[in-house]
């Protein structure tokens, strides 16, 4: 039986069939009680479920004439360039871009700034903030002396309990004991690659990729082989298939099936067995960043690639510092075969995590109120990321290209071609407004033409005149013929 509310499933019946093209831009909706009969349901449902889909921009009532699909500005752009899928792929290299995020974070704080479009977070007031204060006040009437106890080296227990339920609806068969918290997930994956690698191994990885990541790799002293990603379709399980032909020493492969930073694709559930199965045979590790997997376009869980691990080789990793409380810094791993020594990598890297956030986090999970969270969260930010994508479409130069996701809090942006990013990035500073470039997403020079652009705040005035300022700034860059 499905948990969710009937007015969500109908709108999400409803939403696919607007997404897949079978209603189209300018269609009628069927009516109201049309709906009451083809779905069996109450008025109200009916009612409330289309109330839903116009509050997400999918519908528009129009007076005397019922619902009506909406066309989105965003459909008269071109989508993303697609990889060459016989790409021949480039050497793994050490990772170089230390020096590049630092010179990006030094400019960032030489200007002040008026709207931030580079944030890979939500605005404050999206996240519970007095639930969870609430929370923290209640555990420490009950435990006075919280704050100035040791906290055990396994953690808290009960968040443990918590985070293994929530993984089920994931296909993840976990118990408490799986799972190790950590300081967000920067650290997990930290954890995993140094379980599973020594310097100069190679580590593939999507390209473009997450610059934190690459950060990571960098420090670690491993080399990076980028691996074709759609922005569709996620990483090309082939083109990773043949770097284990190829290259030597490939001992990781670090992947985000689930609405991936920056493209924002999701794998479909077939290559995430295929690519699970790939790692088994060639007895490597799979580190699986989760970050954002709980921020689709609706309430249906996206399954995770561990979902399909049988033998252990998946490294789960995974935040809650995007879908609850950026200001906590928690996240959390599962190791599969490398548990034992994941488990002693943390204790010797930093300890367990504070007690106060774990015990507050636990309780606010364990609850209804979680999930009611989420539902409002995913639907604030299917709104903002469509108005986003709509104000990049009616006013960034011609050939700008853009797929929007199904989910998630980010665009990725191809400029036209020849058009640097980077170029934009720094007179954009000058105007207070902040993006992040899509040089610091890869090795390569292949994404200089790239934006990624955050659509985690409300979409306000302030916001589509900052979009405004960007698409001028960006058409002053573009080549001349």
């Amino acid at each position: 039986m499905d948990p969710q509310p009937l007015y969500l499933q109908l709108s999400g019946h409803y939403r696919q069939a607007i997404h897949s093209g079978v209603l189209l831009p300018g269609q009628r909706m069927p009516s109201v009680r049309a709906l009451t009969r083809l779905h069996q349901v109450s008025l109200s449902t009916a009612v409330q479920a289309c109330h839903r889909l116009e509050d997400e921009g999918w519908l528009e009532a129009r007076p005397r004439s019922g619902y009506f699909v909406l066309k989105r500005r965003s459909m008269d752009l071109a989508p993303l360039t697609e990889p060459e899928p016989g790409r021949t792929l480039d050497p793994a290299q050490y990772v170089g871009i230390h020096d590049r995020v630092s010179d990006y974070v030094s400019k960032c704080e030489r200007y002040p700034l008026t709207h931030n479009l580079a944030a890979a977070y939500c605005a404050p007031e999206m996240y519970p903030a007095e639930a969870l204060k609430n929370e923290a006040v209640r555990a420490l009437r009950q435990q006075p002396h919280l704050l100035v106890s040791a906290v055990a080296a396994s953690g808290d227990s009960p968040l443990h309990a918590v985070l293994a339920r929530r993984a089920l609806a994931q296909g993840m068969q976990l118990s408490s004991d799986d799972i190790v918290v950590t300081h967000g997930c920067i650290e997990a994956l930290n954890i995993a690659l140094r379980a599973v690698t020594l310097p100069g191994d190679t580590v593939a990885v999507e390209s473009p990729s997450y610059y934190g990541l690459l950060q990571v790799l960098e420090s670690l002293g491993l080399r990076a082989l980028e691996i074709p990603t759609s922005p569709t379709l996620g990483i090309s399980v082939e083109a990773l298939e043949l770097a284990f032909q190829t290259q030597q020493r490939v001992k990781a492969v670090v992947v985000m099936p689930n609405l991936h930073n920056p493209l924002g694709c999701v794998m479909r559930d077939g290559d995430k067995e295929r690519l699970v199965r790939l790692c088994e045979r060639q007895q490597v590790a799979l580190i699986e960043d989760d970050t954002y997997g709980a921020l689709g376009a609706d309430d249906v869980p996206l399954k995770a690639a561990k979902a399909w691990d049988r033998h252990g080789y998946v490294i789960y990793c995974a935040s809650l510092r995007k879908t609850l409380a950026p200001g906590l810094r928690l996240g959390w791993m599962t190791g599969g075969r490398w548990h034992a020594r994941i488990q002693m990598l943390k204790y010797a890297q930093s300890r367990s995590n504070e007690a106060l956030a774990q015990i507050a986090v636990a309780k606010f999970m364990g609850s209804s109120a979680y999930d009611r969270h989420l539902s409002r969260l995913r639907r604030q930010l299917n709104a903002q990321r469509e108005q986003t994508a709509d104000a990049i479409a009616a006013s960034f130069p011609a050939g700008t290209r853009l797929t929007v996701p199904r989910g998630s809090m980010m665009l990725w942006v191809e400029l036209p071609s020849g058009t640097s990013a980077s170029a934009v990035f720094d007179a954009a500073l000058l105007q207070g407004i902040r993006v992040a470039p899509g040089a610091m997403f890869s090795n390569s020079s292949r994404y200089d033409h790239f934006l990624r652009i955050s659509c985690g705040y409300p979409f306000t005035k302030e916001a589509a005149d900052s979009l405004r300022t960007l698409a001028a700034i960006t058409a002053q860059h573009v080549p001349k013929d």
